[in-house]
C-alpha cells in the first residue's frame, strides 16, 4: 500500500482528502502547517506528497525547496492560485505536478496514480552525511569541510545533494539538471559545468584529480569518499 502525505492547513480540504485517498486504497497521513509537515516528511517518509502552498509557519514553496534537500519524493502541488506563472514556478522548483482548487475527486486520484506509475520509489538522504572530511546536515541545510563551514547556495546545496546521495554513481548533466534544477528537457546543459566547478571552487579545487567531485569524460559526474 502507497503511504501519501498531505500537508495542507484547511482542516476540512484535509479531511476530505484523507477519506478519498484510503477509500483509493492509500495509507495517508496529513499535518497543518509547514514546520510539522517537514518533520513528518523526515520521521514517515512517505511515498508521494501532497502539498498545499498556501500553509502557516513556513510556507509550500520554502517546503518544496527543502523535501528536494532530500529526496527525489514525487509531489504534487495543490494552490488556489491557477496561473500559469504559478504553475511554471512549482515545476521549476521541484513539484512533478500542479493541481488548481478547486479540483475534481478524480482528477486528482488519477494525477496520484500517474505519479506512482511513471517515478521509481523515492530515494532519501541520509540524516546526516560524514566521511571525515565532508559532513552534511539535510536538516540544518549545513555543510562542512575539514571542519571548515561552507556557504553555499541553494541549488549548490541542492547539486551537492543529489550527487552524495548518488555517490559511487556517475550522474549525466540531464540526469541532474532534472533534478537539481527540474529541466529534463536537456536545455542549458552548460549550467551544470558551471555548478559543479563553483562547488568543487568552495568545496576544495577546480582539479577533479583531488575533489570528490569526479568527472567522468563523456558520461558526467560522481561522488567519491576521500581516499
Amino acid at each position: 500500500m502507497n503511504h501519501v502525505l498531505v500537508i495542507e492547513d484547511d482542516a476540512d480540504i484535509g479531511l476530505a482528502l484523507c477519506v478519498l485517498l484510503r477509500r483509493s486504497g492509500y495509507e495517508v497521513d496529513h499535518v497543518e502547517d509547514g514546520r510539522a509537515g517537514l518533520r513528518a516528511v523526515h520521521s514517515l517518509r512517505p511515498d508521494l506528497l501532497v502539498l498545499d502552498i498556501g500553509l502557516r509557519g513556513l510556507d509550500g514553496w520554502q517546503v518544496l525547496e527543502r523535501v528536494r534537500d532530500i529526496s527525489d519524493l514525487p509531489i504534487l502541488i495543490l494552490s488556489g492560485h491557477g496561473q500559469e506563472a504559478d504553475k511554471v514556478r512549482g515545476l521549476r522548483a521541484g513539484a512533478d505536478d500542479y493541481l488548481t482548487k478547486p479540483f475534481g475527486n478524480n482528477e486528482l486520484v488519477a494525477r496520484l496514480e500517474a505519479l506512482l506509475r511513471r517515478t521509481s520509489p523515492p530515494t532519501w538522504a541520509i540524516e546526516v552525511y560524514d566521511d571525515g572530511r565532508l559532513r552534511i546536515d539535510p536538516q540544518q541545510r549545513s555543510v562542512r569541510m575539514d571542519d571548515h563551514d561552507v556557504r553555499l547556495t541553494p541549488t549548490e546545496f541542492r547539486l551537492l545533494a543529489v550527487l552524495v546521495r548518488h555517490r559511487g554513481s556517475i550522474l549525466n548533466p540531464t540526469q541532474l539538471l532534472a533534478q537539481v534544477w527540474d529541466d529534463p528537457s536537456g536545455l542549458g546543459l552548460e549550467r551544470v559545468k558551471f555548478a559543479v566547478l563553483r562547488l568543487r571552487r568552495k568545496l576544495e579545487s577546480e582539479d577533479s584529480t583531488l575533489s570528490q567531485i569526479e568527472s567522468v569524460r563523456g558520461f558526467g559526474y560522481r561522488f567519491r569518499r576521500p581516499a
